[in-house]
């Protein structure tokens, strides 16, 4: 399964978000220094993740994002479905009866679904708080 640029850097942005949960807003341009993101693209991300619930955010000098709920309550399922959308690893996983001329015997499709299901269990059990606790040093820009 690839993971696309826009998924890791906004999943490295929630991580640091959570990293800092309850100390106040943090600026953008701090979150794009610690984890070695693009502050552009990182801008527009947040847009996204605000829209979509999970930060909220405070313009001016003494602005910046927060989590909108706290780092345990916010499961990397949630944030993926944002970012990425469905992490099916092939199309057909994604339905019940595919369109597909191998569907009667397909010995590939149960695979998808075992790698789906094995994805789907990750992200649903795991929370901003449980990777929040592991710091990694950021990339260099």
């Amino acid at each position: 399964m690839k993971v696309s640029t826009r998924a890791e850097y906004g999943l490295r942005a929630l991580m640091d978000l959570a990293s800092h949960y309850g100390e106040g807003p943090v600026q953008s341009h701090d979150i794009a220094v610690r984890q070695g993101l693009p502050e552009p693209y990182l801008n527009q991300l947040m847009t996204s993740l605000r829209r979509a619930g999970l930060v909220t955010s405070k313009r001016g000098p003494t602005g910046g994002h927060v989590l909108s709920r706290a780092p345990e309550a916010i499961m990397l399922r949630e944030a993926f479905d944002v970012l990425e959308g469905p992490a099916a690893p092939w199309w057909c996983v994604e339905t019940d009866d595919p369109e597909c001329i191998y569907a009667a015997g397909c010995g590939l499709r149960p695979i998808w679904q075992a790698i789906n299901q094995a994805v789907e269990r990750v992200l649903g059990e795991t929370s901003l708080a449980d990777i929040a606790r592991v710091r990694q040093p950021a990339a260099r820009m």
